[in-house]
């Protein structure tokens, strides 16, 4: 099968990409890619490594809206690759999965539509009682998260509670374009069980959505 993950950063995709190595598939996982091509920006002068996150920083930043830019044309770039890859490799291209990060949907429709035709989307869901647990860990140690339009700072409000309001809404309309592009939604609870593996990964996807061998 060739599946691609989407879902907000912490909902498991990089686990269950790494996961699936185990039983053969080839991993793209684009966030790593991004990584490698930003690395000159992410070496301090003392010669140390900062995370794509500290990287990026808040949406509040100064310098916030042209790194959101850089990251964005990076990922155009690196998933507009994979599926170039994906069609000029047609049999050696059965076991894949793409680990996309949390703003592939913010890539454009024909790529989007170039996904979902070479590969079965898998939603990685965020369910509501888990959202604040995840605005405090992106606060406390933040992934490089794309806001676009979904922050605002009201007169005399700090940058935690601008945060703390827009996060929830940042969450929704992602919510809303996921479940536009997949072709199955994964429970977060379900994967999460302690005697869940990744058989039963594959069994889920197989009895919710009968996987068809996309054309290549």
């Amino acid at each position: 099968m060739r599946l691609s993950f989407i879902g907000m950063s912490g909902t498991g995709k990089s686990h269950w990409s790494s996961r699936l190595v185990e039983q053969g598939y080839k991993r793209f996982c684009c966030d790593d890619l991004i990584e490698q091509r930003l690395q000159p920006e992410l070496t301090t002068p003392e010669g140390t490594m900062i995370s794509m996150g500290e990287w990026m920083g808040f949406p509040y930043e100064a310098h916030y809206p042209e790194r959101e830019a850089k990251y964005l044309g990076y990922e155009v770039e690196i998933l507009t690759e994979i599926l170039n890859h994906i069609e000029a490799n047609p049999n050696h291209n059965r076991n894949i999965i793409i680990d996309t990060t949390g703003s592939v949907i913010y890539m454009e429709t024909d790529l989007l539509e170039r996904l979902q035709r070479l590969t079965t989307i898998v939603y990685l869901d965020t369910p509501l009682a888990v959202q604040e647990r995840m605005r405090s860990a992106y606060c406390t140690n933040p992934a490089p998260v794309v806001w676009r339009d979904k922050f605002n700072q009201q007169p005399n409000e700090t940058h935690e509670a601008a945060l703390a309001r827009c996060y929830p809404d940042l969450l929704a309309s992602r919510t809303h374009e996921y479940k536009k592009w997949a072709d199955i939604t994964l429970d977060y609870h379900l994967l999460r069980q302690p005697a869940f593996g990744v058989d039963d990964f594959l069994n889920e996807i197989s009895n919710v959505y009968t996987v068809v061998e996309k054309a290549l």
